[in-house]
């Protein structure tokens, strides 16, 4: 047979499907508890869904849009991260993708390339690392520690920009849950300004942020020229099938982006654009009640965790928690293909997202009830570890 990529190859197979696999050798009366990925737990509003089907019917949706989304679309999100971020962003600055993943992947594109040296985070979100590593890029690890609450140090990244292309920042952060202040985002930016760094920044949860504002790095007039914003509209609206996500960035770089949005989506879906036009200015309230309902999730997980003997909460918030494991448990893989296997609790081991995680398990909790979250302490306690923390 013919060659396949090396890139490819040399790339780490996903890591749901991986988990879910392992969860085929359960045979518990217990349902699954799948806290393996970050998807809404609860369905989106009735008039979202009637718009949604509406636009698949029409006709108007079947042709080609705009590569860079449709205008009206571009309009409501950049009248929405004004009012969110209390500075002026432009509709000319909004491109909308097919997805938050693959605005990542064309940014990526449109920045590095083969041989670019990308600083993530770790733990990173483990898709960044699989994107970078098909495209021929170079994923360099920034260490952040649980004693900081996985918030990366500016003093200790400043000097580990040099050579970097890009830094890329997640915050609240996908697998820890981490919120990032703001203090530490600017000077993470001036940093990287200093050194010649773009700062690609992926708010894909902050629409569950108790409060907005975050930071103020869209009110420096010069920000198209050092930073890039990713953002999805999976987790806010409930529509992670439709894949929708968006990026904000201007001038010199969004020209060379056009090249990738024609190449790599030619448009958006169209149908779920119209939907969405709708939705942002009109469920403004029906968000600000979720994230409520995320709080309590929190609460719920943090409460479950607690009642477990040697394990260690390191991170919480949005949709995750971030569990250590008991010091003489075996690392974190084996851990969680117990769990799965023994208990039917899925959840995603630490190695997932990046070096130095062998003692951590990502908890997506979002996606289950409290009543169900509440199950967290049972199962893990019911596996068989090599320990006796556990039981």
């Amino acid at each position: 047979m013919p060659a396949l990529s090396a890139t490819i190859l040399a790339t780490s197979a996903p890591p749901i499907p991986t988990v879910r696999g392992w969860a085929a050798r359960y045979r518990g009366a217990a349902p699954l508890l799948d806290l393996t990925q970050a998807v809404p737990g609860y369905p989106a509003p009735e008039p979202l869904l009637a718009r949604l089907g509406e636009a698949a019917g029409s006709l108007a949706s079947t042709g080609y849009g705009p590569i860079d989304g449709e205008p009206a679309l571009r309009e409501a999100l950049a009248a929405d991260a004004t009012e969110f971020y209390g500075a002026p962003i432009s509709p000319a600055d909004v491109a909308i993708t097919a997805g938050c993943n693959l605005a990542f992947a064309m940014v990526m594109a449109t920045l590095g390339g083969p041989g670019a040296r990308i600083g993530l985070p770790t733990p990173w979100y483990f898709n960044h690392a699989m994107t970078l590593s098909m495209q021929g890029a170079v994923a360099v690890p920034i260490p952040c520690r649980p004693e900081n609450g996985f918030v990366p140090d500016p003093a200790e990244v400043a000097p580990m920009l040099a050579g970097l292309t890009a830094l890329v920042l997640v915050t609240p952060n996908n697998p820890t849950g981490a919120c990032y202040p703001a203090a530490t985002l600017h000077a993470l930016a001036e940093a990287c300004r200093a050194h010649g760094v773009w700062l690609v920044l992926d708010e894909t949860y902050r629409d569950f942020l108790a409060e907005p504002r975050p930071h103020a790095l869209f009110g420096a007039p010069d920000w198209q020229d050092h930073l890039v914003h990713l953002y999805s509209f999976s987790k806010a609206y409930c529509v992670p099938g439709h894949r929708l996500g968006a990026v904000l960035g201007g001038g010199a770089f969004r020209q060379a982006l056009l090249k990738a949005l024609d190449s790599y989506q030619i448009c958006p879906a169209r149908p779920a654009q119209a939907a969405l036009t709708w939705a942002v200015p009109a469920l403004a309230a029906w968000r600000a009640g979720n994230r409520a309902v995320m709080a309590g999730r929190a609460e719920a997980a943090r409460s479950a965790v607690a009642q477990l003997s040697g394990w260690r909460l390191d991170a919480l918030g949005t949709y995750f928690a971030y569990l250590r494991i008991p010091a003489d448990a075996p690392d974190a893989l084996a851990v969680a293909e117990q769990l799965a296997v023994e208990t039917g609790l899925l959840c995603l081991p630490g190695p997932f997202f990046g070096p130095g995680q062998a003692r951590h398990l990502r908890l997506a909790f979002a996606n289950a009830e409290p009543a169900r979250i509440a199950e967290i302490p049972g199962r893990l306690q019911a596996t068989r570890l090599a320990t006796s923390s556990s039981v």
